[in-house]
């Protein structure tokens, strides 16, 4: 007897369990091939616009992912960094040999977890709560609480050309009936569908036709516990290369021997809007010349590289003959071939916000079960899982992140609420509040969470509080520091091509100038504060305004937060609200008046009709009941 089943060893799977684990629970995570665990079988990056973020918030709660990356990557950078503080993010290649190995090493630390090979096919269902799993064999593990984190597992088809295939990415059998039993139970199943591009042997590009990428030359980390565990000098660079336009003409010329545009005509699933395929982008964006293509490498162990931006479903003749047609590939050893991948998910709109589902009790899904893609979407989601499950068995109220304090609360608002049509991945623009969803301030944001349910200890909440307190001090000082408008800082304002002051100003205005930064003002005056201090400073001063004015908006949609929604009402008694938005409404089965605005496809009238209802009607019906 478990209290926490976790099925599947993902990066989803690997943050639910570490988390139930960690906080004490006796937890189990069952996966089809321990050597999966953790495991990239698409690019092996973590982060990117957005998703950084995502691996900072991850680390701020607790999780594990940004230390496993800061452990075992090959190169990192800062996304964006010419932009502003809103849109930068972390991306590091990481190392598809190395994380798996040190996040297991990690999984196998925890007393409280015990992880065993087994393929799931079935729940045990007890009067619509779940009592634990049933094994292909048979066997049956009972457990207080389960978690699904199927990834692509559930019943996955691989696709090249006119082939259909039922396994996983690396060739391994799927789960055959898991979907369908969720189904019987009352899940609406959705087919999606994701791919890949080809491996390619090192040794066979021509890295003088392409452009090198490398690494940033500061050192950086995700985590805000870890020193940097890496040599800046020692970081393997990436390439860029571009299709052309022969690339074009023999996907044009193919077309119909490509899975997805006609040599299999029983596909179901949808693929990723943000991610698509080579052969999508050619037809899609016809008036573009030329497509850029991102040389990765996988490992430090391995010459395999990958191919990013060039995923297609292609037989292999003609995948051949594309990846020759780009320079530098004009002689390269393909070692993997592409393809696309169909798998069932569940549709997320039959999750509470606690990521346990609304059809079962006591079962918790996180990862591409619940319609996203993305390492660190899984991840996100199975920490959060992993949580609330926790919190479930200590009687406790769920952890619930609201869309103004992470880009994780976006991301469950968004499937809940929303629902899907292709494969969710997060974006900078998905967040109304993204100015205050930055990379810095993640542990500023979301720390005190992770020490409130156990995650994080006191000597990390500790340094925290330092933190903080430095940066208030600084402000203060930059207030009281003032720049006197002598002939020589006159000269090096000039030198730079700043507008000089007409006076005297304190470092507070001069820093609050677009232009002006703390290592400008360090030739005046010492500033003893250290950078990341600085760098907070600076973002905070510079867009102070903005700021402010995303916290009052803020303030606008947390009022409407606290009004609830009563989980009982009966939509179809509410007179003439849109049959549109009564739909949505019976669908998602908002709890509170800000996300019934979020649905799509209720309007503004809908609301003041259904507030009207809550406030005056509501009550009288419950009473003549």
């Amino acid at each position: 007897m478990y209290e926490i089943i976790v099925v599947g060893g993902g990066h989803a799977g690997c943050e639910a369990a570490y988390a139930s684990a960690k906080k004490g629970h006796k937890t189990l995570l069952i996966t089809g091939n321990l050597k999966n665990i953790a495991d990239m079988p698409c690019n092996p990056h973590i982060g990117g616009s957005a998703k950084g973020i995502v691996v900072r918030e991850i680390d701020a709660l607790g999780g594990i992912m940004g230390k496993i990356a800061d452990k075992t990557h090959l190169q990192i950078k800062m996304l964006n960094s010419a932009k502003g503080p809103a849109v930068q993010s972390l991306r590091a290649q990481g190392d598809k040999i190395a994380y798996p190995k040190e996040m297991l090493n990690t999984l196998n630390t925890l007393e409280h977890l015990e992880i065993k090979e087994g393929m799931v096919e079935d729940l045990i269902v007890d009067n619509k709560t779940v009592k634990g799993i049933i094994l292909e064999d048979g066997e049956k593990i009972e457990s207080k609480i389960v978690i699904l984190t199927t990834g692509t597992y559930l019943k996955a088809d691989i696709l090249v050309g006119n082939t259909r295939t039922r396994q996983g990415p690396h060739g391994e059998k799927p789960s055959q009936h898991l979907s369908d039993k969720l189904r019987e139970y009352g899940f609406i199943i959705k087919r999606l569908k994701t791919g890949t591009p080809q491996r390619i042997d090192k040794n066979s590009i021509d890295f003088s036709k392409t452009k090198v990428e490398p690494g940033d030359d500061k050192y950086l980390t995700f985590s805000f516990d870890l020193e940097p565990q890496y040599k800046i000098e020692d970081q393997i660079p990436c390439h860029l290369t571009y299709t052309t336009e022969e690339t074009h003409r023999i996907i044009r010329e193919n077309l119909n021997k490509s899975s997805m545009y006609g040599a299999l005509d029983d596909i179901e699933g949808i693929g990723p809007r943000y991610c698509p395929s080579i052969e999508d982008k050619v037809v899609r964006f016809k008036d573009k010349e030329r497509h850029q293509l991102f040389i990765e490498p996988e490992s430090r162990y391995y010459d395999d590289m990958y191919l990013q931006g060039f995923s297609t479903s292609m037989p292999k003749e003609v995948q051949e003959l594309m990846v020759h047609s780009l320079p530098g590939f004009e002689h390269a050893k393909i070692l993997k071939y592409g393809y696309a991948i169909e798998y069932d998910a569940i549709y997320p709109t039959q999750l509470k916000a606690s990521l346990e589902t609304k059809v079962l009790e006591n079962l918790f899904t996180a990862g591409q079960i619940n319609g996203t893609s993305g390492y660190e979407e899984a991840a996100c989601q199975g920490l959060m899982a992993g949580i609330n499950a926790s919190l479930k068995l200590e009687q406790k109220e769920p952890l619930v992140l609201k869309r103004n304090e992470a880009y994780i609360g976006v991301l469950i608002d968004d499937l809940i609420t929303k629902g899907i049509r292709d494969p969710y991945r997060l974006l900078t623009s998905r967040a109304e509040y993204r100015l205050l969803l930055r990379s810095d301030n993640a542990d500023q944001r979301l720390r005190k969470y992770g020490y409130e349910v156990g995650l994080i200890n006191d000597e990390q909440i500790t340094k925290l509080k330092i933190k903080e307190q430095k940066i208030q001090e600084c402000l203060e000082w930059a207030k009281n520091q003032k720049l006197k408008i002598t002939k020589e800082v006159r000269e090096r304002f000039e030198e730079q091509n700043y507008s000089v002051p007409n006076a005297t100003l304190s470092f507070e205005q001069l820093l609050g100038r677009p232009e002006i930064k703390f290592a400008f003002l360090e030739q005046f005056q010492h500033i003893p504060y250290e950078e990341a201090i600085k760098e907070q400073v600076e973002i905070y001063l510079k867009y102070k305004g903005y700021i402010e004015k995303s916290y009052k908006e803020a303030e606008k949609m947390l009022k409407l937060e606290k009004k609830q929604i009563p989980q009982d009402i009966d939509y179809d008694k509410i007179k003439n609200i849109a049959s549109e938005a009564r739909q949505k409404l019976k669908e998602v089965r908002p709890t509170t008046i800000a996300q019934a605005i979020r649905i799509s496809g209720v309007n503004p009238s809908d609301i003041s009709i259904l507030s009207v209802y809550l406030k005056k009607e509501y009550g009288n019906n419950q009473k003549n009941k």
